[in-house]
């Protein structure tokens, strides 16, 4: 898109123009719905839908009819399709579901005339074949299909075994070709490709590779006598990591041996030593501080450097978490997080004077340990809200980009993926300047999710009214107050269940704003005596779904001892786990129980959940409840003021 400048009346004139296509727009939402809704049924009446023809989402509509009979779809009803739709989203989803079935009817020439490069394995190996089929199998063909050979470690479509079998046959599968997929495979840890990229090696390494592919699926003596080169230790080294994920006791036992009997290097000894120490700390069993020190040092990443630190916090090893931070990297040893607990450490250590200046580096932060130091430092929370300052006329220019305006619109008849798909093509054609302003079109329309997923950088981090939307807080604010609960928290938990999408559905069955599973919607409308309560289908209602998500807070707050950051533990993992947590560490301080609950989602959930509160509490009142109070319950405490600290 191209900037320009419009005159008063000129933008007065565009934006009264985008408002009553808008109208138009609402006044149809309901029939194309329906239409759409009609077409996947097989009921598409192009006559009935003519009052349609002239409104953006036609194109899916059609869509909608054509893909239901893709299988027979004539050639030039789908080739007129793409024709008219040339360059927009649905055409490419069109044709990504009709290539295929062009391939099952082996329909090769149409296929080849209709084909675009792109990165589905499944279309490239249909392209392939359809090349091959035509007689156009030749040096490029091979070249294109070794490619794809060697483009993955793990399985490919189905679609792709008749080039492979093809090459085979032309000499272009080469045993070196062959041991290259292998060893992949064996980095990815998948024995069955293994397998089938060892089919045509001759009879004795074919023996050699499904051994090599046995002891990946489960180490076995054999491996004792296999030869002593790189790619035994190669595999070896795969397998024992593959064993230690699943048994680390087992791959600590076994890893000697093999060692021994084919030169491990010190490196592939430590890329086994590192598996068995991570999948041995992350459930804190009792061998994690022998197990990590027996990794070495060269082999630690910032995954393993975390979970040192945690290890020794679960254990009140104070020195020892200290020491781990400080082997840490510069770069993540300086995250506010860190930080907070490099001063953290200090303290419990009794250097307390040392502290002072990692907490001020972090309180500059408006993360949930940045706001710990400030209210450690007694200063105000950092915050430093952008206002770009675009004018009406700009962001009216992008929100009549075609293809935006069909993402809207899907979005509001609750076609996500497609919507995205729109999304995505029009963010294609944006500076970065009108992809924030796309955002705020989206946010504007209801569509909140697009500032957590397209805004990027620092700088943009900092929309906070963007990224942290306010909908529905009427509601919010009555059952807070019904429920004796901070509505900023309450704020903080949508944003973070379903980013005040009111129709989130998780793969768990988890429903609208709160994300409140069918059952629980139910005992707790029982349990505080909602006679309306209409099932499932009302948990995307926003007051009923925030009427029951809340009130569920509140039991939880009770069976926890009106602990915040224990409910909130509770509300993402589940009463099983939260109960291990709290008996593997009880009378924990609350920072460092959060930092040591061994379900990492869970864990940044929760740090998540409480420094969204604050933030929430900021658009609410202007201030906000100090977050070591509001973590332990506390609402009665002092509010903090926030300001834009100097850099």
């Amino acid at each position: 898109m191209k900037h320009f400048f419009l005159t008063p009346l000129a933008a007065l004139s565009l934006l009264t123009g985008f408002a009553a296509c808008a109208q138009n727009l609402d006044a149809q939402r309901a029939t194309m719905r329906s239409a759409i809704d009609n077409a996947e049924r097989g009921q598409f009446d192009a006559n009935a839908a003519a009052s349609l023809r002239n409104h953006p989402l036609y194109g899916w509509l059609e869509y909608s009819a054509l893909r239901r009979n893709i299988d027979t779809l004539g050639t030039p009803q789908a080739q007129d399709f793409l024709k008219r739709y040339q360059g927009q989203a649905v055409a490419e989803t069109f044709r990504a579901a009709w290539l295929p079935a062009l391939a099952r009817r082996q329909d090769w020439p149409t296929l080849l005339a209709n084909w675009k490069p792109g990165n589905d394995a499944g279309l490239r190996c249909a392209e392939l074949n359809a090349r091959q089929a035509t007689g156009k199998a030749d040096a490029q063909w091979t070249s294109d299909a070794q490619a794809l050979w060697r483009s993955s470690g793990k399985s490919l479509p189905d679609a792709c075994d008749p080039v492979f079998a093809v090459l085979a046959s032309r000499g272009g599968l080469s045993p070196a070709l062959r041991w290259e997929r292998i060893d992949a495979a064996a980095d990815a840890q998948q024995p069955a490709v293994m397998r089938a990229a060892a089919r045509g090696l001759p009879a004795a390494e074919l023996a050699q590779a499904n051994d090599y592919a046995a002891f990946v699926d489960k180490p076995d003596a054999r491996a004792l006598n296999w030869p002593k080169n790189e790619r035994s230790r190669r595999i070896a080294t795969d397998g024992l990591q593959r064993l230690a994920k699943a048994d680390p006791g087992a791959a600590e036992q076994q890893l000697p041996q093999y060692a021994q009997a084919l030169g491990l290097s010190a490196e592939q000894q430590g890329q086994v030593l590192y598996e068995i120490a991570l999948w041995t700390v992350a459930s804190y069993l009792p061998d994690s501080a022998r197990r990590l020190a027996a990794v070495p040092e060269s082999a630690y990443d910032e995954r393993l450097h975390e979970w040192r630190t945690r290890e020794a916090m679960a254990r009140g090893d104070w020195p020892a978490a200290l020491a781990a931070i400080r082997k840490m990297p510069a770069t993540q040893r300086n995250d506010s997080r860190w930080r907070w607990f490099e001063g953290r450490l200090l303290e419990k250590t009794g250097r307390p004077g040392e502290a002072t200046a990692l907490y001020r580096a972090a309180a500059t932060e408006p993360t949930f340990h940045g706001f710990l130091a400030a209210d450690k430092l007694k200063q105000p929370y950092a915050l430093c809200p952008w206002n770009p300052g675009d004018s009406a006329q700009a962001k009216a220019t992008v929100a009549r980009d075609p293809a935006l305006v069909r993402a809207i619109e899907l979005f509001k008849i609750e076609r996500p993926t497609w919507a995205a798909r729109e999304w995505a093509d029009a963010l294609t054609r944006f500076d970065d300047t009108q992809r924030r302003l796309a955002v705020e079109v989206a946010s504007t329309n209801g569509w909140f999710d697009r500032a957590v997923f397209a805004l990027k950088g620092a700088q943009e981090q900092r929309l906070y009214t963007l990224r942290f939307p306010l909908h529905h807080d009427d509601t919010i604010r009555r059952e807070a107050s019904r429920n004796a609960l901070d509505p900023a928290w309450v704020a903080a938990e949508i944003r973070a269940e379903s980013i005040f999408n009111p129709k989130a559905r998780s793969p768990a069955n988890a429903m609208g704003l709160m994300q409140v599973l069918p059952a629980t919607g139910a005992s707790v409308a029982r349990s505080i005596g909602m006679s309306g309560y209409g099932g499932a289908a009302s948990l995307y209602d926003s007051d009923t779904n925030i009427t029951l998500g809340t009130a569920y807070l509140r039991q939880l707050m009770d069976k926890y001892g009106g602990q915040p950051y224990v409910t909130i533990a509770a509300y993402n993992a589940g009463p099983t786990p939260t109960a291990r947590w709290q008996t593997q560490r009880p009378n924990y301080d609350p920072d460092f129980w959060i930092e040591t609950i061994s379900y990492k989602e869970t864990r940044e959930y929760v740090a998540r959940v409480l420094a969204f509160s604050v933030i929430y509490d900021w658009r609410l009142n202007g201030n906000a409840l100090t977050l070591s109070d509001r973590m332990v319950g506390k609402v009665d405490g002092a509010r903090k003021t926030f300001t834009c600290p100097t850099p």
